[in-house]
């Protein structure tokens, strides 16, 4: 038989899901669907991108650590792959509260990329090809299928998309642009007009990343060495903390100085940043050296981490210095730098720009609103980092499962985790630049601490079917032993006894006049559940998790209770359901604002009205009552 060039061919083997994408938005969301038991393909434009790290060598960090141990709570990957992959790690913020304590690891990228290939590769349910995806098909307003560049149709019952920087990816340093996608792979260049054809609104941004450069040519001499946590905490909540007490790798630092700053601002007109020739949106919260330069000229230095990008190789991530500038400018910039004077840059910076779409199109599930069976999660969804992609591809992933299932999708919302805040920011809120998570976005952060997300999402983790029963009985366990703790210091009575005393002069506390509960004593800033133990005599010997919740619990009861009254009131809101097919153009007393904005984003509930940009107070008091009488 003969073939045309326009041959298509429909191969036979169907799938319930086809993920297009495979990054850390893709691994997620093929997992979960795989795991829930649906035939899953994953298609990629190279096998060599599965979890690959284009950008920074870590997992983590402020605020990313939360949405890592949410993921690994709610039954996903990242958390345990990062456990077996890391080669330094660190806890942030430990000088302030726990609300912001993140954990944050250095990744050893290559072997991280490897380790989550093998799960996939080893998942039943789970094929994996190599194909570039040009249409979905859509009929009737429901997804059927997707097409690829050979010509070869896969009928689906559901789609997640989960292309990440690849859409019409175009890397771009000084004149130099090349149609690329990170690291010199293969852009997606087809995918989009389908999209666009299905009424898709779609937006330009842009990101960047800075040079790697060879190790063998820093003098470390003249930096600061940056060494990992002496006890290193897992990310997962399944890893046993003594299997990953290892010996770390160091980091660095050093700082730009006024030499750096004149290089750059004498070669901004070669910048394609501020020449014009990068079309798209940068992230406000991770600029390139050029925009730091140019928007804080008070400041004469910027710190730079100096990070090994792996234990097999020695290229060296410069973090804090990305760039797009020509190579001659970026070889005089860093080598201005302390302890880079002869650094060789083994690949250069560059400026990445892609489409990704309004997320405003989607619903709090990430089902598309207009297409049916369509799915979407990640940097597609105009998001930065691989923690926000894990997240939005994990959710996304259940929510097609369940969907399969014939189930009501997931909403984790806005007091439930920061996976939460993140999708209700991005499908709410109009974003014209990468969103990245951040803890002060999280208006109940203190009860959305990292250490408790197992507590307040493993249950829903297990009722969605990624959690096993042992994992829950464990939890169930864990939550009763934190309860029995509490309620015993809290009717534990301590005395004004010498014993009592030596142990408050050690740790410089004032000293008892009368009897007081050991819980007391706990809210003492300068004093501890751990710090005590000295004069608890009955305390039972339990593990630090549990250890670590009766603290914070007990020392921050009073404002954890408010928080908690405050949820209260925001509940009552969320649970005010708006019916889906609501005219707002019918309710008179509406501005025409809020009815355009209204009628754009067809919010599910009250509370999620009331964090449209353009929709005032008034407006909601307007629609409260029409609500009330319809």
């Amino acid at each position: 038989m003969k073939y045309s060039a326009d041959f298509v061919w429909e191969n036979k083997d169907h799938y319930d899901v086809a993920v297009v994408g495979a990054g850390h938005a893709g691994c997620e969301a093929a997992l979960a669907c795989a795991r829930l038991g649906f035939k899953t393909a994953v298609f990629t434009v190279s096998v060599d991108s599965i979890a690959l790290m284009p950008c920074n060598p870590n997992i983590g960090g402020s605020s990313k650590g939360h949405l890592v141990r949410e993921v690994d709570a709610l039954g996903g990957e990242m958390g345990k792959v990062i456990d077996r992959t890391f080669i330094q790690s660190k806890m942030l913020n430990r000088s302030k509260g726990p609300a912001v304590h993140s954990l944050r690891a250095q990744a050893d990228k290559a072997e991280y990329s490897r380790a989550m290939r093998k799960v996939l590769e080893e998942q039943e349910n789970l094929d994996i090809r190599q194909m570039e995806v040009t249409d979905i098909l859509v009929e009737e307003g429901k997804v059927t299928g997707i097409k690829t560049y050979s010509g070869t149709i896969y009928r689906c019952r559901v789609v997640v998309l989960c292309t990440g920087t690849y859409l019409k990816a175009r890397c771009i340093y000084g004149d130099v642009s090349t149609c690329t996608g990170p690291n010199g792979l293969q852009s997606a260049n087809h995918l989009t007009d389908s999209l666009k054809s299905l009424g898709i609104r779609m937006y330009r941004f842009k990101t960047g990343t800075p040079a790697r450069i060879d190790g063998n040519t820093v003098d470390f001499d003249k930096m600061e060495e940056q060494k990992g946590d002496e006890r290193i905490v897992p990310f997962s909540f399944t890893t046993d903390p003594d299997d990953v007490q290892i010996d770390q790798v160091s980091c660095w630092l050093t700082y730009t100085n006024e030499k750096t700053h004149d290089i750059i601002r004498s070669n901004l007109d070669r910048s394609p940043l501020f020449s014009g020739a990068i079309e798209g949106t940068g992230p406000r919260y991770c600029p390139s050296i050029e925009d730091k330069v140019v928007k804080f000229p008070d400041k004469n230095r910027h710190q730079v981490f100096i990070e090994p990008e792996g234990l097999h190789t020695s290229e060296m991530y410069v973090g804090g210095m990305s760039s797009s500038l020509p190579e001659d400018v970026q070889y005089a910039m860093y080598r201005s730098v302390p302890g880079l004077e002869h650094a060789k840059i083994v690949r250069n910076a560059y400026a990445i720009e892609y489409d990704c779409i309004d997320a405003r199109q989607l619903k709090s599930t990430l089902e598309f609103k207009n297409i049916e069976g369509l799915f979407s999660g990640g940097q597609f969804n105009g998001s930065s980092g691989y923690e926000e992609a894990a997240a939005q591809g994990l959710v996304a992933g259940i929510n097609a499962a369940r969907k399969l299932q014939g189930k009501e999708g997931i909403v984790i919302d806005r007091s439930q985790g920061y996976i939460g805040v993140l999708i209700d920011d991005l499908v709410t809120k109009e974003s014209r630049e990468p969103y990245r998570m951040m803890t002060s976005r999280a208006e109940y952060r203190l009860i959305l601490r990292q250490d408790n997300a197992d507590l307040r999402l493993t249950p829903l983790g297990y009722m969605v079917g990624l959690i096993d029963k042992s994992r829950y009985e464990k939890l169930l366990n864990k939550e009763k032993m934190i309860e029995e703790e509490i309620n015993r210091v809290n009717h534990t009575n301590i005395g004004t006894s010498a014993e009592v005393q030596k142990v408050l002069d050690k740790y410089g506390s004032t000293g008892l006049t009368s009897g007081t509960t050991l819980a007391e004593l706990i809210r003492r800033p300068e004093l501890s559940y751990d710090r005590l133990s000295e004069i608890d005599h009955c305390r039972p010997n339990l593990p630090a998790d549990v250890c670590e919740q009766v603290d914070i619990n007990i020392k921050y009861d009073g404002y954890i209770r408010r928080q908690m009254r405050q949820v209260e009131q925001f509940k009552k809101m969320e649970n005010k359901k708006i019916p889906e097919n609501i005219n707002y153009d019918e309710i008179k007393s509406l501005r025409i604002e809020a009815k355009q904005k209204l009628n754009q984003i067809r919010p599910a509930s009250v509370g999620q009205a009331s964090r449209i940009s353009g929709v005032s107070p008034a407006d909601i008091s307007v629609l409260l009552v029409y609500l009330k009488q319809d």
